[in-house]
């Protein structure tokens, strides 16, 4: 079960990310659009890895890669947007439910993919544990509210994403099929600049004012690397596994994410912090304990 102890590390490195992501988006990078051109733009550095072995694609495969990279990155920006409007621990979880479900709707419908009764009844568990995760109560909120309605659109985004990446996987081999459909994410940078945020960042005038700001670049460098390193162990234990399953074990990165908003808003509540009910702690240690038992579902 390699794909599996592959995914776990990655799962646990992207859960560091999104903690990061939501202090980068309240605290420092006020604009999800901003912070989605800082994480898609220096995506294209993929490039620079072309000389040592990278082949083309062919054909229709160039729009397997293109979708796989833009839906990945447009998936970003409404992730973005939903952290912006609620909390992590509820958000991240919320999307994770949604891209299961995306997942395993269109590796069954565009690759065929089919799962044992007992790999369903898992994937069905670790969808109950987000969504119970995702029960929000806080100073802004109480119950669904918009910032749901963006991690709906994040999650199937990410979904098909997942899945056109598992097809070019199938066709080359892992490392040309990563550069490609990375590399492709970096195009929604290009859409960004649309945007007056984004292209305030190159006025002298930004510049100005970004100064008088603790300046965010070096959490950003160090939430990109390790987003890197994630991207790359997740979309490996994909390559090399079921894409549903291997999906579906995001459940355990809100375990881990759980445990560190915990430790976060106990310790350094200036940084990070959350409002949690008792409610809520009852709901998400059940959603712990389902993580636990539907991902071992997968391993029997």
């Amino acid at each position: 079960m390699t794909w599996f102890l592959i995914a776990l590390i990655g799962y646990f490195l992207l859960s560091v990310v999104f903690v990061l992501d939501k202090i980068i988006v309240t605290k420092s990078v006020s604009d999800p659009a901003v912070y989605t051109w800082y994480s898609t733009f220096f995506v294209f550095g993929a490039l620079l890895l072309l000389p040592f072995g990278v082949g083309m694609l062919s054909g229709m495969d160039w729009i397997w890669a293109i979708l796989s990279g833009m839906s990945f990155g447009f998936a970003l920006w409404m992730l973005f947007i939903g952290l912006k409007k609620g909390e992590t621990s509820h958000i991240n979880p919320f999307v994770g439910a949604v891209t299961t479900i995306g997942t395993y709707y269109f590796a069954s419908a565009f690759l065929s993919e089919s799962l044992t009764h007992m790999q369903i009844l898992g994937i069905t568990i670790l969808v109950i544990s987000a969504i119970l995760f995702s029960f929000e109560k806080s100073e802004k909120h109480n119950g669904f509210h918009t910032g749901f309605i963006w991690a709906i659109g994040a999650g199937i985004l990410f979904a098909a994403s997942h899945v056109s990446a598992k097809y070019i996987y199938t066709q080359y081999d892992f490392f040309t099929g990563f550069v490609w459909t990375r590399a492709t994410t970096g195009l929604v940078a290009i859409v960004t600049l649309f945007h007056p945020s984004v292209r305030a960042l190159f006025t002298q005038k930004k510049k100005k004012k970004t100064r008088q700001k603790k300046n965010p670049l070096i959490l950003i460098i160090i939430d990109k690397i390790l987003g890197v390193l994630a991207v790359i162990l997740i979309q490996y234990a994909i390559a090399i596994g079921n894409t549903s399953m291997v999906v579906a074990l995001a459940g355990i990165q809100f375990v881990f994410m759980f445990i560190l908003v915990y430790i976060l808003t106990f310790f350094t509540p200036k940084l990070f912090k959350e409002d949690f009910t008792k409610k809520e702690v009852i709901l998400q240690i059940v959603g712990i304990i389902f993580v636990v038992f539907g991902s071992a579902l997968f391993v029997l």
